[in-house]
């Protein structure tokens, strides 16, 4: 039964969506990331910024069940010990991307959120922070570092998954009911 702060309040949109689910159980060589790049852990209070990160590297992917998640609730996850929100920042201080990586489950891993702001793509930076995040839960003691990815992401979010050592495990159809405020502006309904 999904929480109440997931079934829409308004007008929604359907999306037939096919998630992919991946996994890995090779650790990859921490990368050197590009001059004038760092890639920092932001700790509590840190809800803001994952808001924003969240939204502006999601929003045209349809990405959008931790948006009207209550803070609160939001903040039991990010603000785990357990949970690193990672940040990808160029020297300006201005952020690049970020992602979420949930060791909660001991040794099997989850990398729950992964991505760039429309700005950092295309700059190759993208490998070098998915090699960062398998690195990191390898490092941390992983066994298993699992991932999942949809229709609706980056059309090159599948394929750079595997480049980077993912195996499919399955692929399973769900049906979506996405608050039209949530829905990008190329999906929504005409």
């Amino acid at each position: 039964m999904l929480p109440a702060w997931l079934h829409p309040q308004g007008s929604s949109t359907r999306f037939e969506v096919g998630v992919t689910f991946l996994e890995t159980r090779a650790s990859r060589p921490a990368p050197v990331l590009p001059e004038g790049v760092s890639l920092e852990r932001v700790l509590p209070p840190a809800l803001p910024l994952y808001r924003k990160l969240y939204r502006e590297v999601g929003e045209a992917y349809c990405w959008w069940m931790r948006r009207p998640m209550p803070d609160e609730k939001l903040a039991e996850i990010v603000h785990d010990p357990d949970v690193y929100f990672m940040v990808l920042w160029q020297a300006d201080g201005t952020p690049l991307g970020f992602y979420e990586l949930d060791l909660r489950e001991g040794g099997d891993a989850n990398l729950a959120y992964f991505g760039l702001l429309p700005a950092a793509i295309g700059r190759g930076l993208g490998r070098a922070l998915l090699d960062s995040a398998i690195s990191q839960a390898f490092t941390a003691g992983c066994w298993r570092l699992r991932v999942n990815t949809c229709t609706l992401d980056h059309p090159r979010a599948l394929t750079n998954y595997q480049k980077c050592g993912f195996v499919i495990q399955y692929v399973v159809q769900e049906i979506w009911n996405v608050p039209d405020e949530y829905v990008p502006a190329e999906l929504r309904r005409l």
